[in-house]
């Protein structure tokens, strides 16, 4: 039973109460969630957001989908380049996607309420698969990558961009200190939830990093798989391609 079990921030709870709670968290924290994201990172989250999806390099007819999409950000930048409108943006926390609808109301996105690890799309539906900021939120990281590796066409890629592993013994120091006392302070202070920016803290730690989320990638069948390191390796960009 315990082979059953998975990592509530450092808790051990059944699967499905890990979703439930995780639901929960994002529920909680919707509201304040793209400005807790500027204080947190100072600004930086939308360089990072901005360099994905410059180095997705996206084509006029491209269908697209953002898994775990929240309030919207990449959707959004994707639209204001004026490329492609054929976007879909699924997230399992139906908050989340009500503050992405208000925030994009105008503009041709195709809105899916679906967890990560069971996508309601056939098989090689996607040009381009990306999710940001929320493989480490999900259950089941090996389903929810074999549900992208299905549901990519063949030649299509795969994007996750993701809290990782610093490369530097320093910077991993200052930024074990900050995640531990600064981002729940901060939530407390100001989103007034200091338990929901204890578990980002604690999911971010447990997190897999670089090269054991690039094997991972691997064994499920991505092609090319590589990342790369942003911010010294706080934060980095995995991609394959599906044959």
């Amino acid at each position: 039973m315990d082979s059953l079990k998975k990592y509530f921030g450092k808790r051990k709870v059944t699967q499905e109460l890990k979703t439930s709670l995780v639901q929960d968290v994002f529920s909680n924290v919707a509201k304040n969630y793209d400005v807790m994201n500027d204080l947190m990172s100072f600004g930086s989250h939308r360089l990072w957001k901005s360099e994905l999806i410059n180095f997705m390099n996206i084509q006029k007819f491209d269908r697209i989908i953002d898994v775990g999409s929240g309030t919207g950000n990449l959707i959004d930048l994707i639209l204001k380049k004026k490329i492609t409108n054929n976007i879909y943006s699924t997230d399992l926390n139906g908050e989340m996607l009500r503050y992405s609808k208000k925030r994009l109301r105008e503009k041709k996105v195709v809105y899916v309420k679906a967890n990560a690890e069971e996508l309601p799309f056939s098989n090689d539906y996607f040009d381009k698969y990306m999710i940001s900021f929320c493989l480490r939120n999900v259950t089941d990281i090996k389903k929810a990558l074999k549900e992208a590796y299905r549901i990519i066409k063949p030649g299509g890629a795969f994007y996750c961009l993701e809290f990782s592993l610093p490369e530097t013994d320093i910077v991993n120091s200052i930024y074990r200190g900050y995640k531990k006392y600064a981002i729940p302070f901060m939530g407390e202070t100001i989103s007034k939830n200091k338990q929901a920016y204890e578990y980002l803290q604690e999911s971010i730690d447990l997190f897999p990093d670089q090269e054991s989320l690039l094997n991972q990638c691997k064994k499920i069948g991505f092609d090319e798989a590589k990342y790369i390191n942003m911010f010294n390796g706080i934060v980095s960009i995995h991609t394959g391609f599906k044959l």
